[in-house]
């Protein structure tokens, strides 16, 4: 009788604000997609135990604002290079302590104030209309891996909150903040929709991290910059390193 090989797991890492690079040396994956190519070729960073792939959400070099990043193209291209969950980075700012600047955490609610987005596969004739249920945005076993694995790790990980999702590239106003902070907000970015609906309708296990650059607009007195959003990421983006490395090893674990 011949044994039935275990099937391998894929792990994508989608990379945000300050995570363009993962790995010099690593096996490119041309993919195309209906959509049009994804934001910069996937690239295969580890083989086994688990395969990691890694796509920079804004290219590489960083070029695409979040209103225009094909996220529709790069979530069928994480599928057809078999991506079973899919880890994305977000750069975001925080309303109000614990998320506080260099801060992580794993979110688990979302709020849309974007428009104009390709935000579904259901927009033509030639594709099922298909209601997903987004009630719990993050709810998978990636999400439950993760926090596990940031606490072996004795890496500090905020379990839960909601990121209101603007539609830049600017940074918000003091009075979108506000509001975002009333309709029960933790942390604001950019990023998290459409992507996470759209890995839902793909049927991906999909969860996000959280690296929290600054206070939103108007929650402190210091004005932002650029300068200062790169300098606060620095520190946290190596965290986010471990805590990736140590998730592929639980992942090789859970598959056995």
């Amino acid at each position: 009788m011949t044994a039935t090989a275990t099937p391998r797991i894929t792990l994508a890492l989608v990379g945000g604000t300050g995570l363009t690079e993962l790995e010099e040396s690593a096996e490119v994956l041309a993919i195309d997609t209906p959509y049009g190519a994804p934001s910069a070729p996937i690239r295969m960073v580890a083989d086994a135990p688990v395969r990691l792939l890694f796509l920079p959400r804004h290219g590489n070099p960083h070029r695409y604002p979040p209103h225009r990043v094909n996220y529709r193209a790069n979530l069928w291209a994480l599928r057809e290079a078999g991506a079973d969950h899919v880890l994305a980075v977000y750069a975001v700012g925080g309303l109000h302590e614990p998320y506080g600047p260099a801060a992580l955490a794993a979110p688990d609610q979302l709020i849309d104030y974007t428009w104009g987005r390709e935000h579904t596969y259901s927009d033509s004739d030639n594709v099922p209309l298909v209601h997903v249920d987004f009630t719990r945005p993050y709810d998978g076993p990636l999400r439950r891996s993760l926090l596990a694995v940031a606490h072996h790790c004795s890496e500090e990980l905020i379990d839960g909150g909601c990121i209101g999702v603007f539609q830049g590239p600017r940074l918000e106003s003091a009075a979108e903040i506000e509001r975002a902070r009333r309709d029960g907000c933790d942390m604001a970015g950019m990023t998290a929709l459409p992507e996470a609906g759209l890995a839902r309708e793909l049927g991906l296990d999909y969860a996000g991290l959280a690296v929290i650059s600054n206070w939103g607009a108007g929650v402190s007195d210091t004005l932002l910059s650029e300068e200062d959003i790169a300098q606060t990421l620095h520190e946290p983006m190596a965290r986010v390193r471990r805590i990736v490395a140590g998730l592929a090893r639980q992942l090789a674990v859970e598959g056995h």
